[in-house]
């Protein structure tokens, strides 16, 4: 198999074999080279999809996508790459122009809670106005279906758990106001044209890599989340991990999360565009928990991780941060029953797997001793 960089900011992947024939839908997937959009590429590229990512390269590193194309082996040659904003309305069009669409997964865009707070009009710009761009290429373009990647940011701190899609929509950050304006944004296109088929998922906390060990959340800056930190501390770049609050009323103290598989969350990205292929079920725009339905402490999911990797964390106890909810999972019904998706995976594998990564990639995808492309580690 062979990636070849092109000069004009796109990337094609070449397979090699003659392989199967060629997939029947073609996807555009915005942030593709993230987190979870690289999870998401990889999933779609197994079931048969043709994705095309474009991605700004802003928060995350090209190698992700040359790493989804040497683990999806003969089907790399149905995944191509172009470095593209999507605040860049004449590159996104250039992108729409090449090639036909039947789907976009939309995963760009700013997600750090901390940095919302204090840079709301970069989360605005990034968020909004790069979502609507998006949007009016998509329609200019007669391409109408759309996965939206949401979250459970939407939901603010609500009183009690577990949280459905009915419960109401009170953000208490500049991000979780962007996912929401967004999703208002898919509800009103598609009351003013019902061709539109939009899928709205709603993440709880993704953690995890894939089992490879070649693809896993590579932060940039200072970690948002807990299990980057924890992961930080294990390998060693970071002294400690900070606990904010050890009194809520919880069994242990410490707030609970309901923390998804990163390869579940991706296998529901793939369950919500084969609804919206669906053309027996009217989708109109609908939203979707994704969760395991269980909450996991903070403590929880330390001594998990300590287990797996067979490194002491060592914990400092802080102040609750305002705006922290006690307890937050997700009832993922609805999905279960209309999407036919479901969590695999526990708190075993999650923390498994994001040692995995963190033990063969200590430094993301900047370690120079990380995994490379023929399969190979240093470990």
């Amino acid at each position: 198999m062979a990636v070849n960089g092109t000069g004009n900011g796109a990337m094609a992947v070449n397979g090699t074999g003659n392989g199967t024939t060629g997939p029947s839908k073609t996807v555009l997937v915005t942030g593709g080279a993230g987190y979870i959009g690289s999870h998401a590429v990889l999933q779609l590229l197994a079931a048969g999809f043709r994705a095309v990512v474009v991605d700004s390269l802003g928060n995350s590193s090209e190698l992700a996508v040359r790493r989804v194309a040497a683990l999806a082996g003969e089907h790399a040659r149905n995944l191509s790459f172009h470095k593209v904003d999507i605040r860049d309305k004449d590159g996104l069009e250039k992108v729409f122009s090449s090639t036909r669409f039947d789907a976009v997964i939309h995963f760009a865009g700013l997600k750090a809670v901390g940095e919302s707070v204090q840079k709301p009009l970069l989360y605005y710009d990034h968020n909004i106005v790069g979502t609507i761009n998006l949007l009016e290429v998509m329609a200019a373009h007669g391409c109408k279906k759309l996965v939206f990647s949401s979250s459970a940011a939407v939901y603010g701190s609500p009183k009690n758990s577990p949280c459905t899609e009915e419960f109401p929509l009170t953000p208490h950050n500049p991000y979780g106001r962007t996912k929401l304006i967004a999703e208002e944004i898919c509800r009103d296109i598609y009351r003013s044209d019902p061709e539109w088929r939009i899928i709205l998922l709603r993440y709880f906390n993704p953690v995890g890599a894939h089992p490879s060990g070649y693809l896993g959340e590579d932060p940039r800056g200072t970690p948002n989340n807990l299990m980057p930190f924890v992961q930080q501390v294990a390998v060693g770049r970071r002294p400690s991990v900070t606990i904010f609050g050890n009194n809520y009323a919880t069994k242990d103290g410490t707030g609970v999360r309901d923390y998804i598989h990163v390869v579940d969350l991706a296998e529901g990205h793939v369950a919500a565009l084969r609804k919206l292929f669906d053309n027996s079920s009217n989708i109109g725009c609908e939203a979707y928990n994704l969760g395991t339905g269980k909450g996991t402490s903070v403590l929880e999911i330390v001594n998990e991780f300590e287990k797996a990797s067979g490194k002491k964390i060592p914990l400092v106890i802080g102040q609750r941060r305002p705006g922290d909810a006690e307890i937050l999972f997700s009832v993922a019904r609805k999905a279960e029953r209309e999407l036919n998706w479901k969590a695999k995976y526990g708190i075993t594998e999650m923390c498994r797997d994001q040692w995995n990564w963190a033990s063969k990639n200590p430094y993301g995808y900047e370690s120079p001793d990380s995994p490379k492309q023929n399969g190979s580690n240093s470990h």
